[in-house]
């Protein structure tokens, strides 16, 4: 009983995950909670994933990898790649893909390619190369670097710890290097001769597809005369706002230059307002009596302007510019509206334009569901934006600039990050261990501040993980893991452990364009141990090919955290996905068959 007990919140949950009525840490939390009050898991193994060895050392990664971001390491490159990258596309491309790739091995990925992001767009806009040629191989090859160590991805992480915790051998730091850069090797490959023949040539280039310079003929500004009806009116009641959808930006009311506005604040004659307001509703609005068009003005930088009469420059700081900015996954903002959001109160910033996957919107915005991958078009000063980014709600998409190397910090956490590194690479301590020091030493020589390494940890991504791991549990404790590997044995048990390999690496690949790769991995890790058991076999291969099915997925941009990233800023469709990452994955797929067998024997 407890065994169908199992499997049915396993299937209620692989539907919730698919469905999305709720954020993956929840619905993974709800499984968790599922197992519990079901009797199937006690409190105690229910949550135990939170002090599982994998969710620990995910949440130490995270630590470090955000300390050597900050410190402006991987800015300080930066120069240089954009100087290269713009002799020509084909460099660019080569030159962008092994960075990433590099970089991907030891650092979270998607924090990878939220840096590369601007970059790219930043030689696109100079040289240009439209992006849609540039962004998807992008988060090809941080997929493909990811997978070459054991810190590269947290899939990698979940299924050694689980393993490890199961009483196997222990994965070492660079144990599955060898076979994975044969098969980044045959991915790069691809990427670099076949890929830019598949990838989309989508009409205009960067220079005319900025979210920013389609936002400009939305911006103008108009005096509002003594005769107009929404004089002494708050702003959120009068005609400009709900008849014409008029979304004031800033006021300049005589000598004072207003720009910090709220919903409740009254308007008076003579006010002259900077308003985003579309084409169509500007044209009725110009026949409206009260209101006049002083003239279309492109508002997206306002900084080093004068308060009129102050003869002063602000601080540049608390002056309010155009942003694009980008919706991580795990973002808090997704799945809200703007208007649940409270936006424009609780940021001090305001939403102009949203752009979901190839379509733009610039009205009706409040009521529009944020996604991640998302891009929006806000309005905000320095301060607003720095505070957006630092609770990693948004990352910044347009406006790249090379932050300075803080050396005094940028030395130090290098070297930490390579202590963690290589201590667990000799054996001298599990990664566990090293990382969790690591962070210790971080924090205590001040590169960084405690709370800035609680920031640093994607918390949704802990629970999510937490969570998810009480199915494999589950299917271990009642037996689940072993009827289905049972069922695999039954029927391939006769054959070359090759083909049941090429059959675990397939379903597995397959699951992760449903499931998120932690879940899959959750799930497939406790089956293909019982697997090999049953074959008599070496568990390491099924576990290698679990993890490299994982990390490497190409089929639809929400296959990974990268894809979804790419999406919304190379301007591409589902289809584009499928006809360049589809052979991709078939060829992995083929490869990996015989190549994890020459590095791990059966």
């Amino acid at each position: 009983m407890e065994l169908y007990i199992t499997l049915g919140i396993i299937i209620i949950g692989i539907f919730l995950f698919v469905k999305e009525y709720f954020t993956i840490d929840t619905t993974s939390l709800l499984i968790m909670a599922l197992f519990i009050v079901t009797g199937i898991l006690s409190p105690e193994e229910g949550f135990s994933g939170f002090i599982h060895p994998a969710t620990i050392t995910l949440g130490c990664m995270f630590v470090i990898s955000s300390a050597i971001f900050k410190s402006g390491i991987i800015d300080g490159l930066s120069h240089r790649i954009i100087q290269l990258a713009k002799i020509h596309y084909s460099v660019a491309l080569l030159v962008f893909c092994l960075v990433t790739s590099l970089l991907s091995a030891f650092i979270n990925d998607s924090a990878v390619v939220a840096v590369m992001i601007p970059m790219a767009m930043l030689v696109c806009k100079e040289t240009g190369i439209n992006p849609s040629k540039l962004l998807i191989p992008i988060s090809f090859a941080a997929c493909l670097g990811g997978a070459c160590t054991l810190v590269g991805t947290g899939t990698n992480i979940l299924v050694s710890s689980y393993a490890a915790k199961s009483g196997l051998e222990n994965f070492g730091m660079f144990d599955l290097t060898k076979a994975a850069v044969f098969l980044a090797g045959i991915g790069f490959a691809y990427i670099y001769f076949v890929a830019p023949y598949l990838l989309p040539r989508r009409t205009g280039n960067y220079k005319e597809q900025t979210l920013v310079q389609e936002a400009e003929k939305y911006t103008t500004e108009i005096i509002l005369s003594e005769e107009s009806t929404d004089i002494n009116k708050k702003i959120s009641e009068t005609k400009l706002t709900t008849q014409f959808k008029g979304h004031v930006l800033a006021i300049i009311r005589g000598s004072r230059n207003i720009r910090y506005i709220s919903p409740d604040m009254l308007l008076l004659a003579d006010d002259i307002l900077k308003v985003h307001i579309s084409p169509d509703d500007l044209i009725s609005l110009k026949d409206t009596k009260g209101y006049t068009v002083k003239g279309d003005k492109f508002v997206g930088n306002m900084a080093n302007t004068e308060e009129p009469g102050s003869g002063e420059i602000k601080d540049m700081s608390n002056e309010k510019k155009m942003y694009e900015v980008l919706i991580p996954v795990g973002s808090e903002l997704a799945g809200k509206s703007v208007q649940e959001l409270n936006f424009r109160d609780v940021y001090q910033a305001s939403v102009l334009a949203l752009r979901h996957r190839n379509e733009t919107v610039y009205q009706n915005l409040n009521e529009i569901k944020i996604k991640e991958g998302d891009m929006l078009l806000i309005f905000a000063s320095e301060k607003e934006l720095a505070r957006l980014t630092s609770q990693r709600l948004v990352y910044i998409f347009s406006n790249y600039e090379k932050k300075t190397v803080d050396y005094r910090k940028a030395i130090p956490a290098l070297l930490i990050a390579v202590g963690v590194v290589t201590s667990a690479a000799l054996n001298l301590t599990t990664l566990l261990m090293s990382a969790m020091i690591g962070c210790l030493l971080l924090v205590t020589t001040a590169i960084l501040k405690p709370n800035e390494a609680y920031e640093a940890i994607n918390w949704r991504v802990i629970f999510m993980i937490a969570g998810v791991l009480s199915m494999g549990f589950a299917l271990e404790k009642t037996g689940g893991s072993k009827l289905i590997s049972g069922y695999i044995f039954e029927t391939m048990g006769g054959r070359d452990p090759r083909i049941t390999l090429s059959l675990i690496f397939l379903i597995t690949f397959l699951s992760t364009n449903i499931l998120s790769g932690k879940a899959t991995a959750a799930l497939m890790t406790p089956i293909v141990i019982s697997l090999a058991g049953a074959l008599q076999v070496s568990e390491r291969p099924f576990l290698v090919a679990v993890m490299f099915a994982c990390a490497f997925t190409f089929m639809t941009p929400l296959a990974n955290p990268t894809n979804t990233m790419v999406y919304a800023p190379g301007n591409y469709r589902f289809n584009d996905y499928l006809k360049v990452g589809t052979p991709l994955n078939i060829i992995i797929w083929l490869a990996a068959t015989f190549i994890i067998p020459l590095f791990f024997p059966f």
